[in-house]
């Protein structure tokens, strides 16, 4: 028997055969005392277990949800024995540093994870009434983020994308570089990747090692060859790991899903092969409520140290917004990162839109006391600006840039420095949140300080800049690079 069933004790009658197979799922007639969710084990033809659980139940049957696959199987020949319980995971804080995939099973040479700790992976959102509320700074070292769109501890915060966009790459750079300024705090990575393929797992495992942070981290990988109903069980495998080191072990924990777009996908096949009516896209009439029960078990809880930060990475089907993932996904998060695709094709790295992306808890985790005082105001006028050269932009395209006026061209230089600058940035450049300000002051001051209407008389005294004053600014930044 496998490691995965190796302490479960056994109990239950073991059935033989099966009325149909269809797609992952397995029809078992003539069950007795079967419960939803319960974790059913499935012996192939070599004696070989997979995992399965009971996806639907009547009383004649059980639907039961193969989660590795029913290739091989056989109706006259297949045994079933049902478990007594849900799937449960071993939890330990001796998993950090470790590889496991989608389903918790090392995949990295090493001996399964040891603990008499096994928690139910479905878990259950954070009652709203123990909920605290998300503060302090979490710095990323990415200065579109840091700067406009501070993620704050406790919080949701979804970066959507597109299919060929770096995504990848920026959430590797976010596990690397992030932190509490509090360097005092233990901080903690859970990473789960659902459908990748070898080339992109194999990356972000060498780029962990490499840098270190793997130490600190955890992943766990559902790949793109896996059997994809595999996928609806890796996020609850990873944020149940993660709710034992921050609400038992007292950690500060960052988890990064990716990519959630795979994952309802894989809901949907499952879906469709049950025959339930689709909703939009052909996706679940639930999508909303499994989503939700996922994001929502992020966050902080009374009485408990500990906090999970959740960022869900998704990619949108032809760059749509509106498709339902991501739509739905933005009802229940606080915000978004958005990757964009004109920033990308013009070499800008990090392609982080300005006006799109959105932190809604930002207000609560900078300023005085948090970051410095000047940072609200600072990224609320950097808005302010980069919303009015995207119309100056747009003016341009019809009557021509000779033909704008000289404060219009001041601001087509402002987008210039501030894309070219404070929003590009190298992959493995780690700005402090007191560099991210300045380059932000150093943008603005291209602009006439009469321009700069929400920043107050004190703040422009103290932060904005001469030209001869920001041009020793950027050499003395260029000194510190190379060195």
């Amino acid at each position: 028997m496998s490691d995965l069933f190796a302490d479960i004790e056994d109990r239950g009658l073991e059935y033989v055969g099966a009325s149909r197979i269809e797609g992952p799922l397995v029809v078992v007639d003539r069950v007795r005392d079967v419960g939803y969710d319960e974790t059913v084990e499935i012996i192939d033809p070599a004696g070989i277990p997979r995992m399965g659980r009971v996806l639907d139940i009547s009383e004649s049957h059980a639907v039961v949800q193969v989660l590795e696959g029913t290739t091989g199987l056989a109706t006259r020949t297949l045994r079933a024995r049902f478990l007594g319980e849900s799937f449960r995971l071993p939890v330990s804080r001796q998993m950090l540093g470790r590889v496991f995939d989608g389903l918790g099973r090392p995949a990295d040479g090493g001996p399964p994870a040891l603990s008499a700790d096994r928690r139910d992976v479905n878990g259950m959102p954070i009652n709203p009434f123990a909920r605290r509320y998300p503060r302090e700074f979490i710095q990323t070292g990415l200065s579109a983020i840091d700067g406009m769109n501070a993620l704050v501890r406790g919080q949701k915060l979804p970066v959507f994308s597109g299919n060929g966009l770096p995504h990848d790459r920026v959430s590797a750079q976010i596990i690397r570089q992030a932190r509490l300024l509090d360097e005092e705090v233990e901080f903690s990575i859970v990473f789960a990747a659902m459908g990748i393929k070898h080339d992109v797992a194999e990356f972000f495992i060498r780029n962990f090692r490499e840098s270190g942070a793997l130490s600190r981290a955890v992943m766990f990988f559902s790949l793109a060859d896996a059997p994809s109903v595999e996928r609806l069980l890796t996020p609850r495998v990873a944020l149940t790991l993660a709710e034992h080191l921050a609400f038992d072990c007292g950690q500060h924990v960052l988890i990064l899903l990716t990519d959630m777009t795979n994952y309802c996908e894989s809901l949907r096949e499952v879906g469709t092969a049950r025959g339930e009516i689709p909703g939009r896209k052909g996706y679940p009439g639930y999508l909303y409520s499994d989503l939700a029960s996922l994001y929502e078990r992020a966050g902080r809880i009374e009485n408990s140290p500990g906090s999970i930060t959740q960022m869900a990475i998704l990619t949108m089907p032809a760059d749509d917004i509106s498709h339902p993932v991501p739509d739905l996904t933005g009802y229940i998060t606080e915000g978004q990162i958005v990757l964009d695709r004109d920033l990308f094709q013009r070499g800008i790295y990090p392609p982080i839109a300005g006006l799109p992306s959105l932190s809604r808890l930002m207000k609560d985790g900078v300023g005085k006391g948090f970051t410095r005082e000047d940072h609200p105001i600072l990224a609320s006028q950097l808005f302010a600006c980069y919303a009015y050269v995207k119309r100056v932009r747009g003016l341009a395209d019809v009557i021509g840039e000779e033909e704008l006026s000289p404060l219009d061209k001041q601001y087509l230089k402002f987008g210039e420095a501030f894309e070219g600058t404070f929003l590009n940035q190298g992959e493995y450049e780690n700005r402090s949140i007191e560099t991210t300000l300045e380059m932000g002051w150093d943008a603005l001051s291209v602009l006439p300080k009469e321009e700069l209407h929400r920043v107050s008389d004190e703040l422009l005294r103290k932060h904005y800049r001469s030209e001869p004053g920001r041009q020793a600014q950027d050499q003395t930044r260029l000194a510190a690079q190379q060195l």
